[in-house]
């Protein structure tokens, strides 16, 4: 068994409507590889893309980014290549992502 009691989960979320513009092909094909590319270096162990059920009002995509540790989330989101994930989210989408931490109960 892993001992997960220092990983650090982070979910971006993104709101909207049915009518928002979000290329889920693209996210799960295009947009989470780069992540993975960029952030693995420094700890991020694996993403996950999560959508509704039912296109409605609300949440319109998940994705759950689970990180070593603490400093891995820190030197990740420090780092040079943020410019480069952060400008890959106009390909796929018109929504503003809200970055949030999961903490363990």
């Amino acid at each position: 068994m892993t001992d997960n009691s220092k990983t650090v989960v982070v979910y971006v979320t993104y709101q909207g409507t049915p009518e928002t513009r979000f290329d889920r092909d693209y996210y799960v094909n295009g947009h989470l590889p780069l992540v993975m590319k960029c952030w693995g270096r420094y700890g991020l162990r694996d993403v996950a893309a999560f959508f509704p059920a039912q296109d409605r009002r609300g949440t319109i995509a998940i994705c759950e980014c689970i990180f070593a540790d603490e400093a891995a989330v820190e030197a990740a989101f420090s780092s040079a290549e943020v410019p480069e994930v952060m400008a890959d989210v106009s390909r796929f989408t018109d929504a503003t992502p809200a970055r949030s931490r999961a903490a363990q109960l």
